[in-house]
């Protein structure tokens, strides 16, 4: 149904704006891997459901994020039948390596975790669920940016869109559930009253230049270098694209380093006695990765809920961002599902519950991560750089022997255990 209603613009001109009202029973905000697996599990159980999504098909199919799928994720999405792509063209990884001063420190977690991690680009598996989504009769809106949620603490909280058809043109959806899966900078984290929900953060005075480049990797791992000059990593993506790291200021912008100047670190911080220099070859990403984390508590408010980088930010180091946006997808379609089967709110009343144990145990890997791979002694404690240096030997040491410490980091690495 569209409705005409009456605008007044500042001069007194009166325009009208045509507001199309549809409903559902759950809105997802954002078509990102959490907004597209929980309408995917949503869609198995026949519940209605629609994405909205702020940009276009083509941007969020094209866009490279994360690369690392853990091993419970894999079993999840194979149990699904959400798993064809990565089944047909992803790679299982089991080993990873650290280079310090020099050497090379293997580290085969697959084998002390009986798992192994699957590299798959996000876009790739973005990519597969939209596919999925729409061919079992699912509806997404790209390019229709939420605007407005209203009555969030009401039985039919409304959902309002902007149209990529005219600025007069809005999209009302009334639905029983908001599912907030639109990103940390997205209306659904910013529509909680401040006084509903603490936010946890740190900043770790860290940047990563992240660099995409057109070159098979050299490396069928991943690559973790400590230098004196900063991190550097290496992380394959496909048979021709390589994903780089370099460690640099927070503050730094991408247009500080040329291709050249990229290649000429890249090469100084990887290399160890007789490994060869990387092919060089064109650099299609670069851009300043700010080090921080970000927790918000609780990741519900009335008849929104909140997944994925709306509820909670962490750094790229480990590969966990994508993995904890779909088990929070897993949990909230549980959650909804359980509702719809009973009646019964317990399980969504106790989502964050259920939730943040795992998502703050995956805080403090990716911040035992920070604080090895990186010398975060202040820059105004030199005396103490060679002191922290030779505790990040001593925890590269303790990694390479078979026993508890090692354990305990390939089962968090590879993410062996469901949560």
């Amino acid at each position: 149904m569209i409705a005409s209603l009456p605008f007044h613009t500042e001069d007194g001109e009166h325009n009208h704006i045509d507001v199309k009202r549809t409903s559902t029973k759950v809105t997802i905000l954002g078509a990102g891997p959490a907004g597209l697996v929980l309408g995917l599990l949503l869609q198995k159980e026949g519940i209605d459901c629609i994405i909205v999504e702020r940009q276009s098909r083509d941007y969020v199919e094209s866009r490279a994020r994360a690369g690392f799928i853990e091993h419970h994720i894999v079993k999840f999405m194979r149990k699904n039948g959400f798993s064809d792509g990565l089944d047909n063209k992803g790679v299982p990884h089991t080993i990873c390596e650290f280079r310090h001063n020099g050497h090379s420190y293997e580290i085969p977690y697959g084998e002390v975790a009986s798992g192994s991690h699957w590299v798959y680009p996000q876009q790739f598996v973005v990519q597969d669920f939209i596919q999925l989504f729409i061919s079992r009769g699912g509806q997404i809106l790209f390019s229709h940016p939420a605007v407005e949620l209203k009555g969030l603490e009401s039985s039919r909280p409304v959902v309002t869109c902007s149209s990529p058809i005219s600025t007069n043109t809005l999209l009302e959806i009334e639905c029983d559930y908001i599912a907030g899966c639109d990103g940390f900078h997205g209306i659904s984290r910013s529509s909680i009253p401040q006084n509903k929900a603490k936010i946890f953060s740190k900043q770790y005075g860290i940047g990563w230049l992240a660099i995409l480049a057109e070159v098979p990797s050299t490396m069928e791992r991943i690559v973790y270098a400590l230098h004196e000059s900063g991190f550097a990593g290496q992380m394959p993506r496909t048979s021709e694209i390589t994903r780089f790291y370099l460690e640099c200021p927070p503050n730094d912008t991408a247009s500080n380093w040329s291709d050249d100047r990229v290649w000429e670190e890249l090469n100084k911080r990887l290399s160890i006695e007789g490994d060869e220099n990387l092919v060089r070859g064109p650099l299609i990403e670069k851009r300043v990765l700010n080090m921080r984390s970000v927790v918000m508590e609780p990741m519900q408010f009335g008849k929104l809920f909140l997944a994925g980088d709306a509820a909670h930010i962490i750094t790229p180091v480990g590969a966990k961002g994508m993995n904890l946006a779909i088990a929070d997808s897993d949990a909230l379609a549980k959650a909804i599902i359980h509702y719809y089967h009973n009646r019964d709110e317990t399980l969504l009343n106790q989502y964050s519950t259920m939730r943040l144990p795992h998502i703050w145990k995956t805080q403090e890997f990716s911040d035992w991560m920070i604080r090895l791979i990186h010398n975060t002694v202040d820059s105004n404690e030199n005396k103490y750089l060679a002191f922290s240096d030779r505790l990040r030997q001593a925890r590269l040491e303790r990694l390479q022997k078979n026993g508890s410490y090692a354990t305990l980091f390939a089962e968090d690495y590879v993410g062996y255990f469901k949560p």
